[in-house]
């Protein structure tokens, strides 16, 4: 199949018959005709220019779409990464104060192991041990801070005082424990803090 250049060619060459020469010979004499040839053969370059422009651009095009799905993805894939990471979090916030409730009623025991008290909180020492070792299988991590450099990452200072043999700057008592998850500080620890 011939381009629509082609054909304008030959049309134009058999409209316009050269009194000169042949068409065998028509490179070799310089007429009229010879000059139309040459604009069709110019027209016929241009276009040419133009379509390899327009796939140069394509192409261009192409690339970039290509990378910026590339990008796309990877920033997807970090984001649900990221996001998985940690998806318990709701679920362990929600959990914390009844952990705290469980160390609270624990610490009211005391050394009579006799009394009725001390067996019901048995009990409840049990059920405290399997909770924080269902925390510890999701990487729910207490947060120490006792005897340690106050760091504010961690730690929420709500109390100072002053204390003999302590210097400032240092936790005195943990008012509420602090928790990690994984790597994620998700509640700091409430602090007394030495001054």
């Amino acid at each position: 199949m011939k381009s629509e250049i082609e054909n304008e060619v030959e049309k134009t060459l058999e409209d316009h018959e050269c009194d000169c020469c042949s068409k065998e010979n028509h490179e070799e004499h310089n007429c009229e005709c010879h000059d139309e040839e040459e604009k069709v053969e110019q027209k016929k370059d241009k276009k040419n220019e133009k379509y390899e422009e327009k796939i140069k651009e394509l192409e261009e095009k192409n690339l970039r779409s290509q990378a910026e799905l590339v990008n796309y993805r990877k920033r997807k894939d970090e984001e649900v990464s990221r996001i998985m990471k940690y998806a318990n979090e709701d679920i362990v916030k929600r959990i914390l104060p009844v952990l705290d409730n469980f160390e609270r009623a624990i610490d009211m025991d005391d050394d009579n192991l006799e009394d009725e008290v001390s067996k019901f909180l048995s009990g409840f020492k049990m059920i405290y041990v399997d909770f924080k070792n269902a925390m510890k299988e999701f990487e729910v991590i207490d947060i120490d801070g006792k005897n340690k450099p106050f760091d504010p990452t961690y730690h929420e200072a709500v109390l100072t005082d002053v204390v003999e043999g302590v210097e400032p700057g240092m936790v005195v008592e943990v008012l509420q424990k602090g928790y990690l998850l994984k790597d994620r500080v998700i509640r700091p620890a409430m602090v007394k803090v030495s001054e």
